[in-house]
């Protein structure tokens, strides 16, 4: 498998970790006063999948 695949299946392995992060964020939001780790737990998946983003982003210009 070469790089760009495998970036692609990360970057959608990825959203799904940041879905499902975000829906327990709203849960314990709903259960009460969540501890700081659910807070914060989807920002790690969102950078990663900011810089996987931004590199499918911009493989067809670096391409030319």
């Amino acid at each position: 498998m070469d790089w760009s695949k495998w970036i692609r299946q990360l970057h959608r392995w990825l959203s799904i970790i940041f879905t499902v992060t975000v829906i327990a964020n709203f849960v314990a939001m709903a259960l009460g006063e969540p501890p700081a780790w659910v807070v914060y737990s989807p920002l790690l998946p969102l950078f990663l999948l900011l810089f996987s983003g931004l590199y499918m982003f911009v493989l067809p210009y670096a391409a030319r």
